[in-house]
């Protein structure tokens, strides 16, 4: 078995299932190794933006090792199947949008047509319209006066003197009453 056969067999056990959905994350992720000289993120090293939480960010996850828990897999979401890639070491990023299928087509046409094409058939490569965000940053902690629980500094509000966790922080809007 090839390497690619072997990614996609790690991708579809991580995932579950096989769909076209996941064949889309993994095309996105291969044309991203290629174009930017990509590897297996260990820590921080490859950047990916997702503009949705499909199935297609499971294959990008097992494939260059971006994972919301490293802080390299973030989302921006609009609702497109469209993912931003960038390679901290040499500085240089891509955005990969995916280009319209054939209408009327059945959930396997779907993913029989992907597996079928190229990723330069799949995707517009576009420049990347989102700076390349600063690294994970690990916050103190503390508890909310309120519920108890444990909260990063950076989501603690004050009110009445006291530190309040998000959920326990009643907003002030005059507009929504």
């Amino acid at each position: 078995m090839d390497d690619k056969n072997v990614l996609w067999e790690k991708a579809v056990a991580f995932h579950g299932h096989v769909c076209g959905g996941l064949m889309i994350g993994y095309k996105a992720a291969l044309y991203a190794m290629k174009l930017l000289e990509l590897e297996f993120s260990e820590d921080e090293q490859v950047v990916c933006i997702a503009e949705n939480d499909a199935c297609g960010v499971d294959a990008i996850q097992v494939i260059l090792g971006c994972s919301v828990g490293k802080g390299n897999l973030l989302f921006h979401m609009r609702g497109k199947q469209a993912f931003s890639f960038y390679n901290r070491k040499t500085g240089k990023s891509v955005r990969l949008v995916l280009k319209p299928k054939p209408e009327g087509m059945t959930r396997e046409e779907t993913f029989d047509y992907y597996q079928g094409c190229t990723p330069e058939d799949m995707f517009d490569v576009k420049e990347t319209v989102i700076a390349l965000p600063q690294q994970a940053r690990i916050f103190d902690s503390y508890p909310c006066e309120c519920c108890g629980e444990r909260t990063g500094a950076n989501w603690i509000r004050i009110a009445g003197g006291k530190k309040l966790c998000l959920d326990c922080y009643e907003s002030y809007d005059r507009f929504h009453v």
